[in-house]
């Protein structure tokens, strides 16, 4: 027969109740003890990597760097095209007799001016024809006096006054014509200029409407630039603009704003804009290349930094400024470029010492040593 054992003393009774909660015992320390090896563990590990992360920062030297201290300068938003010089006028001068030539008084680069005589046409068919039409009208004259005379008297009719005074006009008309086409026999220059290209030469049968020579007008000269459609509107507002010649040692000049084409020159969407440009010594001819600096906009007191400076991160724009041999990080925006510099709108004081070398080997925060300073723009 089984019988049940309760034990009867208080030792034993401990015993037995250690005993049968042994299990639960064990589990709970197991616990206990998993949590703290967890802490103690983590806590290791943040010193370990607090040690190293100090142990680093005092190894990490300055990062040497060369800052540019910002004041406020004259910035502009420029464009520089390319043109052409042209003849302010290119004239095509015609025969307007026909006739031989029978003299010309100047060779293909001359300057002549307005009045000058380039060549003569044979006269002597234009002298009788002047003969002829002088003798008509003195008749027609004679005529006419004759037949107001008796008109006066009441002998001749209102309608033979009338003739007489039409044969008068008539002969009068043939006569100025033959006089106009004797004096067209000496061909003149109608403008100042220079001769491009002679084609009268003497013995030469000219036609009416041949050509006899090309003239151009080059006291003053035009530069002729393309201008993007995008540009026009700045354009548009200018009266000046500054053109360097290169064919001449890059010679500086001013063009004027004589003509903006209000049409496209070309599918390209590029219009025509003409400036005038004085030429009193000759010296640019048509042909030559331009290039015409035009500013669009500018701002006399912008801050601008080299545009190398900036740094393009993550859609973020910022550079680096200087201050007590740390760096700190400055989100920036920018405005107009002019060349290689741009102008900050936001994000930048005068003042600042704005890191332009070496800024890409540091981090916010970090310690640099300046080893140069700039004022200004033009140490650079």
């Amino acid at each position: 027969m089984k019988t049940d054992y309760s034990p009867q003393s208080n030792r034993a009774k401990f015993v037995h109740l250690i005993w049968r909660n042994l299990p639960r015992l064990l589990l709970f320390t197991l616990i206990i003890l998993s949590v703290l090896g967890y802490y103690s563990v983590k806590n290791k590990g943040k010193r370990i990597a607090d040690e190293k992360a100090q142990v680093v920062a005092e190894q990490k030297q300055p990062v040497n760097v060369v800052v540019l201290e910002t004041h406020p300068i004259l910035i502009q938003d420029r464009i520089n095209l390319p043109g052409s010089i042209e003849a302010w006028e290119q004239l095509e001068l015609m025969a307007k007799v026909g006739g031989t030539v029978k003299e010309v008084l100047v060779t293909e680069g001359d300057r002549v001016k307005k009045g000058t005589i380039i060549a003569k046409i044979e006269e002597d068919d234009f002298s009788i024809a002047l003969q002829s039409a002088e003798a008509a009208w003195t008749l027609a004259q004679a005529e006419r006096r004759r037949v107001k005379a008796m008109h006066a008297k009441g002998i001749a009719p209102q309608a033979e006054m009338e003739r007489v005074q039409s044969q008068y006009l008539t002969a009068q008309a043939s006569l100025n014509s033959a006089k106009l086409n004797l004096s067209r026999c000496v061909i003149k220059t109608p403008i100042t200029g220079i001769i491009r290209r002679l084609d009268a030469t003497p013995g030469l049968l000219l036609s009416v409407a041949d050509p006899v020579a090309e003239i151009l007008q080059i006291d003053r000269v035009k530069a002729v630039v393309g201008i993007p459609e995008s540009d026009v509107a700045a354009v548009r507002k200018l009266n000046e603009i500054n053109l360097s010649i290169q064919a001449l040692d890059d010679r500086q000049i001013v063009g004027k704003k004589h003509f903006l084409s209000p049409a496209p020159e070309s599918n390209a969407h590029v219009y025509r804009l003409e400036l005038a440009i004085a030429n009193d010594d000759f010296s640019i001819f048509p042909g030559m290349f331009v290039r015409a600096a035009i500013v669009k906009t500018e701002n006399a007191a912008a801050l601008a930094i080299p545009l190398y400076s900036i740094i393009t991160r993550n859609d973020e724009q910022f550079i680096y400024i200087e201050k007590d041999g740390i760096a700190k990080k400055q989100m920036v925006q920018q405005g107009i470029m002019d060349g290689w510099m741009v102008e900050i709108t936001a994000g930048l004081s005068a003042g600042d010492r704005v890191v332009i070398e070496g800024h890409r080997n540091i981090e916010d925060q970090q310690q640099v040593r300046v080893i140069r300073s700039l004022s200004s723009l033009d140490t650079l």
